[in-house]
């Protein structure tokens, strides 16, 4: 099961590749399935994924056991719930910048008091044909949840989210970083100590470390960083990117 043994992996240190899907079309999850990546996030952060379409997409994911994440808007409960409900394997939230915010987004993701609230007839409870102790299983084994660290503020408290319980990864973001940062481009001496710092508490609280990339060599640079887990792009940067090649060849051009 891919989909079962996804959080087992990445907690182990396996280095796994995925990519955003911007476009909030099944057919694409379907493809996609097929292209050897390990995942795929569904933005719903940056990308016009209504719950219908969320749903489908991760429908279509559930049948083909391709492991699928959801970035959410913002880490609410309601959000979080939604996206689980639906099958997603696990959730990317955005913005975790304190203890406190990591401390609700895993809250919120697992079952308990005050957390995610239970119902047995959803796609990932299999519509009323599993029992209560075997979904209160899955969910520990499986439910992935990745803090999304972009300001300054998350980078000072990353080993104190790292530690939080239910946090299973950290991603950083690198532009939204950089920004922050008071920069232009992705390559100031902040990024680069932000990625030391927080792959630092990502190693020493045993959680996964993960950014977005645009390709293998950044992966192959920053995995120095102890990053084993890679958002490669999106299926639009593919598109993109093979139509100028496509173009560039019939008219010896350099891509």
């Amino acid at each position: 099961m891919r989909t079962g043994g996804f959080r087992q992996r990445m907690l182990a240190g396996e280095v796994l590749a995925g990519t955003f899907l911007k476009t909030p079309a099944y057919e694409l999850v379907e493809v996609l399935a097929l292209s050897g990546l390990d995942f795929v996030c569904l933005d719903a952060e940056h990308a016009p994924f209504d719950r219908g379409r969320m749903d489908a997409c991760l429908a279509m994911a559930r049948a083909l056991d391709f492991p699928a994440l959801v970035r959410v808007g913002s880490g609410s409960a309601e959000n979080i719930l939604q996206a689980l409900d639906s099958g997603a394997a696990g959730l990317v939230v955005p913005h975790v910048y304190s203890v406190e915010k990591a401390e609700a987004v895993a809250r919120a993701a697992r079952f308990g008091h005050h957390g995610r609230g239970y119902a047995g007839s959803t796609r990932w409870a299999g519509f009323t044909t599993r029992a209560m102790p075997d979904l209160l299983a899955q969910s520990g084994d499986e439910t992935v949840v990745i803090a999304q660290i972009e300001e300054p503020e998350g980078v000072e408290a990353a080993a104190g989210i790292a530690a939080v319980d239910g946090v299973d990864g950290l991603f950083i973001g690198p532009a939204d970083l950089s920004v922050a940062y008071g920069k232009t481009d992705q390559s100031s001496e902040e990024l680069m100590t932000a990625l030391q710092d927080v792959g630092a508490a990502a190693q020493a609280a045993g959680k996964a470390y993960m950014s977005f990339l645009p390709d293998a060599a950044k992966a192959k640079d920053w995995a120095a960083f102890g990053m084993t887990v890679f958002f490669f792009a999106s299926e639009q940067s593919w598109m993109l990117n093979g139509a100028r090649a496509a173009v560039a060849g019939l008219r010896g051009e350099t891509a």
